[in-house]
């Protein structure tokens, strides 16, 4: 074995434990898994390349994240971001959209891997379950990139300001201000979301809920899904932009669904630290195929949002294209 071989295990081995915090930090800046992969592919290309520049002024831990940050500041300023397409409607007309978003990219990421991340400090601000939810995500995109650097690494991971200002190549002082104004702007922007909270993961609550949602949805019930909605409920299906707010605009989107008459089927799984599911529909050939990905958030004994993804993303939760 070569000289370089070893140091490339070692390296690898050095590296290994902090994988999947790296990229669950990616994902949270960058709201598709797919592109918090390639940061993290580029974020450990980078730190091997420049490894003997690594001067242990701070830890493995901290450098890493300060390339990493990097990658996806430079991912987010690039404007490189996939754009909303028509791909993967349902086999239906849409109904009139009650506005069209603008996060085409958004993508969940497995609980194994977010499970596997638990980057929690006793002096962050956000629990780890709030901090990877699809609504936390969904809102650190539409801040400023450094801005979510600075929220990220001080408020989420409690690294000090004065580690935030070394990884980022600027003073204290800016740290706290761009801290100050991630702060107001992630407020302003989840001013509408009073939502309750979501009952604890696997409890009898949480339990009871999935359970009548697959109950509804696999019988094509529609008053039976309505009624576990809440007022404002809320429904997207990136990367398409249509989105509905309210029960009658939701409500009217699955009647629209469930009108086609086919006979569907739920596949359980959990996404960003929430319940989720395979979705299939059974075809011509009696064959259930994949024909989406579902999202739930809920409040309480309620569902207060829907987040419909394309098929291409049941792979990543080990489950299957067709029953």
């Amino acid at each position: 074995m070569t000289t370089e071989s070893t140091d490339q295990e070692s390296f690898a081995a050095t590296v290994q434990p902090f994988r999947d915090e790296l990229r669950v930090h990616c994902y949270r800046m960058l709201g598709s898994y797919q592109d918090a992969e390639d940061a993290l592919q580029e974020t450990l290309l980078a730190a091997w390349r420049n490894l003997g520049a690594f001067e242990h002024r701070s830890s493995m831990r901290t450098w890493l994240y300060r390339i990493a940050t990097n990658q996806c500041l430079n991912a987010r300023r690039s404007g490189s971001r996939r754009e909303a397409r028509e791909s993967g409607v349902p086999p239906m007309p849409l109904p009139q959209p009650t506005r069209m978003g603008e996060i085409f990219w958004l993508e969940p990421m497995p609980d194994a891997v977010v499970g596997a991340a638990d980057d929690s400090r006793p002096d962050v601000r956000y629990e780890q379950s709030e901090s990877i939810s699809l609504a936390f995500v969904t809102a650190l995109q539409h801040l400023p990139p450094r801005q979510v650097a600075v929220l990220l690494l001080r408020d989420v991971l409690g690294f000090r300001a004065s580690e935030v200002a070394e990884m980022l190549d600027a003073t204290v002082d800016s740290v706290n201000s761009a801290l100050k104004r991630a702060r107001a702007g992630l407020r302003g922007l989840r001013s509408g979301d009073g939502r309750d909270e979501p009952p604890a993961p696997g409890s009898a609550s949480e339990n009871d809920v999935v359970a009548r949602f697959v109950s509804a949805y696999e019988a094509g019930d529609l008053d039976r899904l309505v009624e576990l909605f809440t007022d404002d409920v809320y429904f997207s299906m990136p990367p398409l932009p249509h989105e509905y707010q309210g029960r009658d605009p939701v409500g009217e989107f699955f009647s629209r669904l469930f009108a086609v008459g086919r006979v569907y089927r739920t596949v359980p799984t959990r996404a960003n630290g929430q319940p989720a599911f395979g979705l299939y529909a059974r075809a011509a050939d009696g064959v259930f195929h994949g024909t989406g990905f579902m999202v739930l958030t809920l409040a309480e004994e309620r569902i207060a949002a829907l987040t419909r993804f394309e098929t291409t993303v049941l792979p990543w939760f080990g489950l299957p294209r067709s029953l």
